[in-house]
């Protein structure tokens, strides 16, 4: 565990300056299990200057076709220490440990995919006439910066990571500073692997200090952020300065709705992955289920059953939940809670921490009720394991409801009429709408929101084309 207190910067580790180190913290224990290095200006400047040197040296000499095959060869490392990666992630942010092994498959799968389009990215000719020859080239940005939350460590850094690497882009990766390790050892495997040192550099430290620096830094030639709206506004305030490209994901207060004639059976196994999986703290988790009245009372005492036989508990005992990945953030979502009881809203299960768990940041799988569209836990994002429930008689009072908050990320239609699936679909004001599912789709489909739920398209062809001009 050498890594776990320096940054990795142009293939080898690197202590930083004077600032000092930020604590990782298990959150099933609240126990420090490693440190990271706060890195600052300095060690920014260091990382995107190694980056540009590999992207205008060795990086820039390789085919695209061999580029795929050393992303190729990152997957097999990552292979070989998937064991390692996924404790790693549970240790540092807690999801059951299988989650986080089924986190790596997903990291394999990302980088695989990319991986074959390196060599597919195809300019145009243009037919303007028989005097002329026309054509278009595609060109990689150049340096890439890649800010990433905590919640699916490595399989957030890769999303981006991947298609700039195919597109031919260096980087420089800057991880949340509650869960670094396992891009801090993705980084020292990409050059195990074969990849040119300084095309992935991995920069530890606070958003408002490294993050910050990697913004503004003129080397950087494209910005990808995952996070908050707050923070998104303030990188692309940051990113005007330089008129650099932006790829924005600020999260959502995501709609499952379920029509008169929906599939309840499907519905309630739906809901309880998309709303208490990774104990909510999913972008693209479902927080709001609109019911249609004939059925609520048969969904709403469903969820609350099955959602009360969740095991909660440390991730390395593999349960079903795990706890919120910071006593910050468990604080935030008791805060929701308590404010929606204060504003009217029923709680009818969890709400509280689990009996016999003393430490750690853990709490039950909630769920409310008797909830009106314009309370505040209605309408902005918890980030939590954290339901509620709002009731419509009429097709257009639930399109109405679902589209009356500030984001637009994913949706969820259930009904067995096609027709009405379709026509609803249309009308959602989301980036992605599912359709008697959740959690749809793949690497191959592009992802993205609409209002603040932020622009951009990430994963499919439509992921790689971000990174090139």
């Amino acid at each position: 565990m050498e890594y776990r207190l320096r940054h990795f910067i142009d293939g080898e580790w690197r202590t930083g300056g004077a600032q000092g180190t930020i604590p990782v913290i298990n959150p099933a224990t609240e126990e420090i299990v490693s440190e990271t290095e706060r890195g600052g200006e300095a060690e920014i400047d260091q990382a995107v200057k190694a980056a540009e040197a590999a992207f205008n040296g060795p990086w820039s000499v390789i085919t695209p076709a061999d580029r795929g095959r050393l992303m190729l060869r990152l997957v097999q490392r990552i292979e070989e220490h998937k064991n390692e990666l996924a404790r790693m992630e549970t240790e540092d942010m807690g999801k059951p440990l299988r989650d986080s092994l089924g986190d790596m498959d997903g990291v394999k799968q990302t980088l695989e995919y990319n991986a074959g389009a390196a060599d597919k990215l195809q300019g145009d000719t243009l037919p303007l006439g028989p005097e002329y020859v026309d054509f278009t080239w595609l060109e990689p940005l150049g340096v890439t910066a890649h800010i990433v939350p905590w919640n699916f460590p490595l399989g957030m850094a890769v999303r981006s990571l991947a298609p700039a690497l195919a597109a031919g882009c260096t980087a420089v990766l800057k991880p949340a500073e509650q869960a670094p390790r396992s891009a801090l050892r993705m980084a020292e495997l990409a050059v195990e692997a074969g990849i040119p040192r300084g095309v992935v550099n991995v920069v530890t430290g606070y958003g408002l200090e490294a993050g910050a620096a990697l913004v503004r830094h003129p080397g950087v030639s494209g910005i990808t952020f995952t996070g908050s709206v707050e923070t998104g506004r303030q990188i692309m305030s940051q990113a005007a300065a330089g008129l650099k490209p932006l790829v924005l994901e600020l999260g959502g207060k995501n709609a499952m709705v379920l029509f008169r004639d929906a599939d309840v059976d499907r519905a309630i196994t739906d809901a309880l992955d998309g709303a208490f999986g990774n104990c909510g703290q999913v972008c693209s988790a479902v927080s709001r289920f609109i019911v249609h009245r004939d059925i609520k009372d048969e969904f709403l005492q469903r969820l609350i059953q099955r959602s009360e036989m969740i095991r909660v508990g440390p991730g390395m005992e593999d349960p079903d939940l795990g706890p919120l990945v910071s006593r910050g953030q468990y604080t935030r979502v008791q805060e929701y809670i308590q404010g929606g009881i204060r504003d009217g809203a029923r709680l009818l299960s969890g709400g509280r921490r689990p009996d016999g768990l003393v430490k750690g940041f853990f709490l039950l799988p909630t769920v409310f009720d008797q909830v009106r569209p314009e309370m505040r836990i209605a309408r902005e994002e918890v980030f939590g394991p954290v339901v509620v429930v709002l009731e419509f008689d009429q097709d257009e009072q639930a399109i109405q409801i679902a589209n009356d908050v500030t984001y637009g990320l994913v949706a969820g239609v259930y009904t067995q009429d096609i027709s009405r699936a379709l026509r609803t679909a249309r009308r959602l004001k989301t980036g992605s709408v599912w359709i008697n599912g959740w959690y749809l789709g793949g690497v191959q489909a592009p992802t993205g929101g609409v209002k603040e739920s932020g622009f951009g398209r990430e994963r499919g062809l439509a992921g790689i084309h971000n990174y090139l001009q």
